[in-house]
């Protein structure tokens, strides 16, 4: 696994440690993120910036009482884009999900310049131009 890689897997450990300071670390200043919770509560807007990604820790912990993402397989695509297929466990606000999960990141200067959730692996693949298993 390349270096773009290391990066994405320090992302989701630092998520899933709720470390704002950690996970900001690993974003450019100019980060753009697109989770499922700016639907719920951020208007549909993506998350920018580094007080964006602290702000959305914020929303997370206000929305769900659990949320973890479970991606299993990786793939490098060009331009820096990496894949990170899975599943996100969660339950809050009278939801729970337990669904498959597609992740798009773009990785800039060693840094997260991008990412996206999707609801589907295939929808991430599809949009990062990679193949489907």
């Amino acid at each position: 696994m390349g270096p773009n890689v290391e990066i994405v897997r320090r992302a989701f450990a630092a998520f899933e440690q709720r470390d704002a300071d950690a996970l900001v670390e690993l974003c450019s200043p100019t980060v753009v993120f697109e989770p499922v919770t700016a639907r719920l509560v951020a208007g549909g807007e993506p998350y920018r910036g580094h007080e964006g990604m602290r702000r959305y820790l914020d929303d997370v912990a206000r929305v769900w009482q659990e949320l973890r993402p479970a991606p299993d397989d990786y793939r490098e695509g060009e331009n820096g884009i990496v894949v990170a297929t899975g599943r996100v466990y969660a339950w809050g606000i009278g939801r729970v999900v337990d669904s498959p999960a597609g992740w798009l990141w773009r990785i800039e200067d060693g840094r997260i310049a991008y990412g996206r959730i999707f609801g589907t692996a295939a929808g991430a693949l599809d949009a990062a131009g990679l193949t489907r298993p």
